[in-house]
This record gives C-alpha cells, sequence and structure tokens, in this order.
C-alpha cells in the first residue's frame, strides 16, 4: 500500500507541469512581455530630451505599466508553482526516506533470520549435512530463494535511494530558483513604482491643459464622424449599384474567408503596440470623460508602413483635415479603414493582396518619430473591435 501511494505521489510531481500553466509555457509569455517592454523602453527613450506632454505619450508609459504588472504576475505564477512541486517533493522524499528505512530493516532481519535457520553454518555444509537427499535439495532451494530475495531487495533499495537522492536534489534546485524569481519580482515592482510615479507627474502636467484636451477630443470625434459618414455614403452607394450589378461571387468568398479568419489577421504594421483600445474607454486624464472609439491605435516607436490584412478591393481613399489620409478596403461583407497615412500607393478599385503596402503611416517628428495608425473594422455598417480579430501578438 506503502509503495502505491508513493508512486501516486512521484506520478503527481510530474504531471504538476501540465497543471495550469506549465513552467516552459510561463517562461515563453515573461520573455515576449520582457522583448515589449523593451520595444516600449525604446520608444519612450527616442522621446526622453524632448518635452512630450501629450497623451499617447501617457497611453505608451500606461501599457508598459500594464506589461510591468503582466511580468510581475507571472513570476508570482511560477513561484507559486514552484513551491507547490517543492511541497509534493518534500512529502515525495519523507516517504522515500521511510521506505528505505523500513526496507533496510526487513533486509538487516532477513540476513538474522537465514542466519539462525542455518545456525551459523556455511552454505555448502549446510546442504552436505542433510540427513537425506531430499532434505539437501529443499535446502539448496532455500539458500537460492534467500539470494533471490537479497538480491532483489538490494536493486530496490538501491532504487529508492536514488530517487531519493533525485527528489532531494529538485528540491534544493526549486529553491534557488524561487529565491532568484523573488529577487527578480522585487526588482520589477520597483521599477514599477518608479514608472508609475512617472505617469502621475505626466498626468498632472496633462490635467492642467484641460482646454487642449478637450479640442483633442473633439477632433477625435470629427475625425471618427467623417470616417462614419464616408462608409454610411459608401455602402449606400453600393447599395444602389447591386440593384443593378450584384455583389460578384469572388468578393462573397473573399468577405467568407475574412469572417473565418477572425483571431487570425495579420497586424497591419510590422511593428507597434495598442496604445488606444475599441469602443467605450475612460479618458486618461480627463476626470468622468470617456471616449467612444470606432476602432484601435498602434503606435509604433519608429516609420513604419500600413499593409493590407486581407485581400480584397480598395474602394475610397479620401483626406481627412488634419489627419492626413484614409484607406478603406473591401473584404465582402467587410470593410477595413486604414487612417493616418501619407505616400499612399494604392487607388480606389485597385485590388489588394494580404500584407500589400497601403502608404506610411504618418511619422510625428514632435514626438520622438512615433507612427500611429488609427485602424477600424466594419460588418458594413456595424463596427467591430480590431483585436478580436488580429492574430495574438
Amino acid at each position: 500500500m506503502r509503495r502505491v501511494i508513493l508512486s501516486a505521489v512521484i506520478m503527481t510531481c510530474v504531471l504538476i507541469t501540465g497543471y495550469g500553466q506549465s513552467r516552459a509555457e510561463l517562461e515563453e509569455m515573461r520573455k515576449k512581455n520582457l522583448e515589449e517592454i523593451e520595444y516600449v523602453d525604446r520608444m519612450l527613450r527616442s522621446t526622453a530630451t524632448e518635452k512630450s506632454e501629450n497623451i499617447n505619450e501617457l497611453r505608451v508609459i500606461g501599457k508598459k505599466l500594464n506589461l510591468r504588472e503582466n511580468l510581475i504576475n507571472e513570476y508570482r505564477q511560477e513561484i507559486l508553482l514552484l513551491e507547490y512541486r517543492i511541497s509534493l517533493n518534500r512529502i515525495a522524499g519523507e516517504m522515500l526516506e521511510e521506505d528505505l528505512n523500513n526496507l533496510k530493516n526487513e533486509y538487516a532481519k532477513s540476513i538474522v533470520s537465514a542466519y539462525k535457520a542455518t545456525k551459523g553454518t556455511p552454505a555448502l555444509a549446510f546442504i552436505l549435512s542433510s540427513a537425506d537427499f531430499n532434505q539437501g535439495y529443499m535446502r539448496l532451494k532455500y539458500i537460492q530463494q534467500v539470494a533471490r530475495y537479497r538480491r532483489k531487495e538490494t536493486e530496490t533499495i538501491e532504487t529508492i535511494y536514488k530517487e531519493l537522492q533525485n527528489t532531494q536534489a529538485k528540491l534544493e534546485r526549486d529553491r534557488v530558483n524561487i529565491r532568484d524569481l523573488k529577487v527578480r519580482e522585487e526588482r520589477q515592482k520597483q521599477i514599477l513604482g518608479n514608472e508609475k510615479s512617472r505617469k502621475e507627474r505626466l498626468v498632472s502636467t496633462l490635467g492642467k491643459k484641460e482646454t487642449q484636451l478637450k479640442q483633442d477630443l473633439a477632433q477625435k470625434k470629427k475625425i471618427a464622424k467623417q470616417i462614419e459618414n464616408e462608409i454610411a455614403r459608401l455602402i449606400e452607394e453600393e447599395r444602389k449599384r447591386s440593384e443593378v450589378t450584384p455583389m460578384s461571387n469572388e468578393m462573397r468568398l473573399i468577405g467568407d474567408s475574412f469572417g473565418d479568419n477572425r483571431g487570425r489577421l495579420p497586424w497591419p504594421v510590422d511593428m507597434g503596440l495598442v496604445t488606444s483600445h475599441f469602443g467605450l474607454q475612460p479618458h486618461p486624464v480627463l476626470k468622468n470623460v470617456t471616449e467612444d472609439n470606432i476602432g484601435i491605435e498602434i503606435t509604433s516607436g519608429e516609420a513604419t508602413k500600413a499593409k493590407a490584412v486581407f485581400m480584397g478591393e480598395v474602394v475610397r481613399v479620401f483626406a481627412i483635415t488634419g489627419a492626413n489620409m484614409a484607406v478603406i478596403i473591401r473584404h465582402g461583407v467587410y470593410l477595413t479603414v486604414y487612417q493616418n497615412i501619407v505616400n499612399v500607393r494604392v487607388k480606389a478599385g485597385d485590388s489588394v493582396a494580404t500584407g500589400e503596402i497601403l502608404g506610411d503611416v504618418f511619422s510625428d517628428s514632435n514626438n520622438g518619430g512615433k507612427s500611429v495608425l488609427k485602424f477600424m473594422i466594419y460588418e458594413e455598417k456595424k463596427k467591430l473591435d480590431p483585436e478580436r480579430w488580429l492574430l495574438k501578438k
């Protein structure tokens, strides 16, 4: 029974990596988080020597805080995982040690019993002193059985001893790893505290520019309205056209394929991070003020190209006052919108492939050369959350 329990404990220790998030998965997540934090650091360093006090800078810092908090959480999860594994290995070690002691005692008793049975006589003499052939044969069998039992017990003792040594080595390695992880976690908490202070200072500074912030918000709403009006006009034109010429089978197939790729669409820029999310969002500075975003904003730390996320047909290229150019691509019943583009390379009527360059995202020299792409997805007039459609990074 004891061995059955021990086997169950050892099996639990083996399977612990498959429970929840394995340590390897946590390490991979941490690696990606650190890479993204480094990317944001480079982005922020590009404006460190400039007086960069704007909402986008605040959002970049906010994104970095989120990444840092995720990193700390991953350290905590890994520590908990190791602590749980240590507790199981400790139980396994105690049981192995107890079994080892029991086996040693049983082995010692078997030697004493065999000695008493043969009365201390050497094996050959013990056999030859038999009263007859049958008794000699039985004594031979007895001695062989004792020898087999001893070999088996010796092998079992060696196996358990090695397992005990391995378990103790695992315990020590896990303890060392936990100490290292706790040091890293504490370091990240200190950095997080400094970054939160930086964010609070920027919020305080921007809070003194309430009038300008409200004007920027009004401009953003105006741009969103212009895009929505353009899409409404486009859909109405296509509705009238469809009465004469229905949507082609090819375009319908593209639309079906687009819909099947929800969550798997490539990003419209090579590198970047989402600094403004879809839907109703609290304003990062103005109290009791919300923004109703029709898409997302993707900020890149350097000049970058805007790319089509799926094959389709360019149906609109138009200018937005104070916000550069916008490109609308149709994919069956779906539309993708790319705004804040300069040097546009496509025109209405062009067929585009997935990943095809549409133009340059405007790079703001007054903000460290950052590029901010406004990206939207529609199902006809219905606004969709682009983050649910793009491939998870």
